[in-house]
Order: C-alpha cells, then sequence, then structure tokens
C-alpha cells in the first residue's frame, strides 16, 4: 500500500479507543489512509491521540472523531458517510458480573447490524468485522487438530455470554451480507487471546491476566490451553483483509501459532524478563483448586469451561492466502510484558 493512493481514501474505525483499534487506526495512517473514529464520547479523543503518539504517530487532522454507540441508530449514517472501507472492532468487552446475556448479546449483533445497514447505504466497499476466536472453538468435543475456519462454537445452554455474543453476532453479519448486503464485501478476522504492545490503560482482558502474573497476584496457573497473537499482527490482518480482493467474502483466525498452557506463558515470562518477573508464579493449579476458588470469585468461575481443553488453532489460512506473517507467541508475550513496565502499568 501506497501512501499516494490511500490519502484520499477514508476508513472508518468502530469503537475507536479500543487495544485493536487503535493498532488498527496507526497502521491506517502509516499507510496513508485519512481514519474517522467512533468513539462513545468525545471526551476520549486527547486519550486516543495520546496512544498513537505512543506508537510513533502524529495523527493530526488526518484522524477525525464522531459519537456513535452499538445500541442506537444515532450518528452511524453519519459515520459511515464518505468512507472506503469499515473496520467494525466495536463490541461488548467480557463481563463476569450480568444480570442477563442480552447484556452483551444483543448491543453486539444489533450494533453489526447497525454498521452494515449503514455501510450499505453509504455505498462503503468492504467491512472488516473483528470477530474473535470464540465464535469458531466452543462447544466441541474434545479435539487435537487445530481448529480451522470452518469450525463455528456450537451453541448450547451452557455457552458463555460473551462467546455466544460473538458467533450470534458473525452469523448475523454473515446472513445480513446474503439476504440483504447488495455490493456489500465482508471480511471477518478472528483473534485468538491478543497480546501486544500495550499504549496506555485500555487495553484487552487477555493482557490482564499476564499482568495478574507479573505482579504475583495468581497463586499458580490454571490448565488452560491458548493460543495467542501480538495485536500489531491483529492490526495488519485487518488492513490485509480490507484491501486484498482474496479476502472477500472470508473470515481469517489471527493466530500467532500452537497453542500453549499458561503455565508455558509464565515460564517465557521467567525466561525473558529476568528480575522483572521475579513475582511470575510457574506452578500449575490442580482443578479441583480452581473450581473451589470458582465458587467465590467471577474470574475463576468464567475460565471453568475451558479446564483441561486444548485450544489449539491454525492461521494456514491467513499466511497462504494473504501472505500474512504474524510475530511468534513469546515475542507477543515479550513485548507485553515490557510495554507494561515501561508504562509504568506493572511496577
Amino acid at each position: 500500500m501506497t501512501t499516494n493512493s490511500n490519502n484520499e481514501k477514508t476508513v472508518l474505525v468502530t469503537g475507536g479507543s479500543g487495544f485493536i483499534a487503535v493498532h488498527c487506526i496507526l497502521q491506517l495512517l502509516n499507510a496513508g489512509f485519512r481514519v474517522r473514529a467512533t468513539v462513545r464520547s468525545l471526551t476520549r479523543e486527547p486519550e486516543v491521540r495520546a496512544m498513537l503518539k505512543e506508537g510513533g504517530v502524529e495523527a493530526g487532522n488526518r484522524l477525525s472523531f464522531i459519537t456513535a454507540e452499538l445500541g442506537s441508530d444515532v450518528n452511524w449514517n453519519e459515520a459511515v458517510s464518505g468512507c472506503t472501507y469499515v473496520i467494525h472492532v466495536a463490541s461488548p468487552t467480557p463481563l463476569n458480573v450480568y444480570k442477563h446475556e442480552d447484556e452483551m448479546i444483543i448491543p453486539a449483533r444489533d450494533g453489526v447490524l447497525r454498521v452494515l445497514r449503514a455501510a450499505r447505504d453509504a455505498g462503503v466497499k468492504r467491512v472488516v468485522l473483528t470477530s474473535a476466536i470464540g465464535a469458531v472453538v466452543y462447544g466441541h468435543k474434545p479435539q487435537t487438530a487445530p481448529f480451522t475456519e470452518k469450525d463455528w462454537t456450537v451453541i448450547s445452554d451452557n455457552t458463555p455470554a460473551y462467546q455466544k455474543s460473538k458467533t450470534l453476532a458473525e452469523r448475523a453479519a454473515w446472513n445480513f451480507i446474503e439476504r440483504e448486503g447488495d455490493q456489500l464485501e465482508l471480511s471477518v478476522v478472528n483473534p485468538v487471546a491478543v497480546l501486544g504492545p500495550v499504549l496506555g490503560v485500555d487495553y484487552s482482558h487477555s493482557i490482564h491476566f499476564l499482568q495478574n502474573l507479573m505482579e504475583g497476584k495468581m497463586a499458580g496457573c490454571p490448565k488452560v490451553n491458548s493460543s495467542y497473537v501480538d495485536v500489531r499482527d491483529v492490526a495488519d490482518l485487518h488492513l490485509r483483509a480490507m484491501t486484498d480482493p482474496a479476502a472477500k467474502g472470508q473470515r481469517f483466525i489471527a493466530t500467532a501459532g500452537e497453542s500453549i498452557w499458561m503455565v508455558e506463558v509464565a515460564r517465557i515470562l521467567k525466561q525473558n524478563m529476568g528480575t522483572l518477573a521475579e513475582k511470575v508464579n510457574v506452578k500449575e493449579l490442580p482443578n479441583t483448586l480452581v473450581r473451589i476458588a470458582a465458587l467465590k470469585n467471577p474470574a475463576a468461575k468464567a475460565i471453568i469451561p475451558f479446564l483441561g481443553l486444548i485450544m489449539n488453532t491454525t492461521n494456514e489460512k491467513a499466511v497462504n492466502l494473504l501472505g500474512w506473517s504474524p510475530r511468534s507467541t513469546e515475542e507477543a508475550i515479550v513485548a507485553t510484558a515490557e510495554s507494561l513496565i515501561r508504562l509504568g502499568i506493572v511496577k
């Protein structure tokens, strides 16, 4: 992508203050695009610009902001007006405590449809939807073969609300494109647990556990298996999915490689961060202990369904079809830790 060919093209990025969104904005600006970002309040603008500056970019007038919320029709038509592309990152974040699962499901699903409808009516070329690995790997019988883009989460009464919300929202998006999308194109990125350089106080929920590890707040590591990916590579995949003709109508798992156990994450920190990781506990917790903790701890309760399950995924499709080349899992873990220390988030 060259600056000359992109400087007249505007991209709308929804949820513009979020961890993935800010890294998408960084790369879009570096590629020469103009960016419009939705935020729930314009008071977030200075914070977003500060995060971009931390990432090495002075956005200036190439970046503008507009208020829009997933639960309301207000401003979405204005937000997409004049945009060539939309990167729809905004989605309700996982809640450990909620009265009803619809608190996550309805905004996620209805928000996607609002954005797609507005994008179609405005003549947007392509929307890239940030879905999640939660729309792929949940509810299957235990397996060792890696999950692929052909897999979909099997929804049942036991499906956690966040995974259900991401699955139903993505399903709704594909159904919309099929039934009433007209000329609008859709691509979907399904990130695994997102790590990488933190630019400010807004970062992924996946990073909180790594922060807790470094601060010595975890008595050990639950037997949880996960794939990881660096946020810079997630952003790069979004841009590839946005512009590459081969990405039309496709979903892509964003993963650095094979899944690892949480205790291996702890060991990587120990091996690479020296005395800065002296509080990291490399003991693996028995499942029974985690289940006991879950009786009083909502965060522990949330991981019970994943105990002992291998959640391996493959990035072959993104690599082969789009030429994507992500950093290693170890690089993503180390970059996260270094940024948490640099910003003083981990003392």
